[in-house]
């Protein structure tokens, strides 16, 4: 599409310049009749058909090879939330090996295969620099796939309009060797370390008298919560609130305490508590990696 287009500014360009060199001084040189119909049915007839069917085969060819899902490869469902993205990572019979969210983990050269529903409304997945957009549509399990040719960290997007907090429903991909995606997905796989402290105990019984696990589920914790993210190991994620803000001991104090200030309009609501309890709070979350 950039070459195609590039190619018609460059005509048009030279289209004006031979036009102001003719006029130019005063004197005009209309074209012959001939000339104009010429240029007419060249310019206005001919050179748009031309484009036409050369976008329309660079698409078929570019939207066949997209379409192509692969046969092997690591299985992630993604479901859409309010505003956050959960992902499943799935064997090859369809079980669960490991929850996570709004952090996709994924390996370089092997493609992954998305299955995606929305558990609300219509949200859409888009990580630009690896894939185009697939819809999340409720009651429906739209197929797409995904790769990355390097390591690196990739941004995505809901591109499809949700409710308040769309412009802040984000999530990364993390594309590593193979081997680190494997050891990574091993760890996804086990329960919540054991706290190892007083403070990070204590942590612990915070979180089960807060009622934070009434919404979010801790593997070896509480596993009854279903509404927000899985947190078994919130501490090796980088970001927080769908890549609102950085995970940080301080904004996710910040985010326990007034997740409106943070994000407004999400489904977390604010958790008043002692200094103390809190700090006890995110140490134990702090040791969840």
């Amino acid at each position: 599409m950039l070459v195609i287009g590039t190619v018609i500014m460059i005509g048009v360009l030279i289209a004006l310049f031979i036009g102001l060199g003719r006029g130019w001084g005063g004197t005009e040189r209309p074209l012959s009749s001939r000339g104009s119909f010429l240029l007419v049915v060249a310019g206005g007839v001919v050179t748009p058909m031309l484009v036409i069917m050369a976008m329309v085969i660079v698409g078929v060819s570019v939207g066949r090879e997209i379409a192509t899902r692969p046969q092997s490869g690591p299985i992630v469902e993604v479901i859409g939330r309010l505003w956050w993205w959960e992902l499943r990572y799935l064997d090859g019979d369809g079980e669960v090996i490991a929850t996570t969210a709004n952090e996709m983990h994924i390996p370089v050269g092997q493609p992954v295969r998305l299955r995606l529903t929305s558990e609300n409304v219509i949200h859409s997945f888009w990580a630009p620099q690896l894939q185009g957009k697939t819809d999340l549509i409720p009651g429906q399990v739209n197929e797409s796939w995904i790769e990355a040719e390097r390591a690196g960290v990739y941004r995505g997007q809901c591109s499809e309009y949700c409710g308040v907090q769309h412009a802040l429903m984000s999530f990364i991909v993390v594309a590593e060797p193979l081997e680190e995606f494997e050891r990574w997905l091993s760890l996804q796989a086990e329960p919540a370390t054991e706290p190892s402290s007083d403070e990070t105990r204590r942590g612990q019984q915070v979180f089960l008298e807060q009622g934070c696990a009434g919404c979010h589920t801790i593997r070896s914790v509480s596993e009854v919560g279903e509404i927000g993210p899985d947190l078994t190991h919130l501490a090796g994620r980088r970001t927080l609130a769908a890549a609102t803000v950085p995970n940080t001991k301080g904004h996710l104090g910040g985010w326990i305490s007034d997740p409106q200030r943070i994000k407004p309009g999400n489904k977390m609501p604010s958790t008043v508590m002692e200094p103390a309890d809190l700090q006890a709070l995110l140490a134990f979350l702090g040791s969840l990696e």
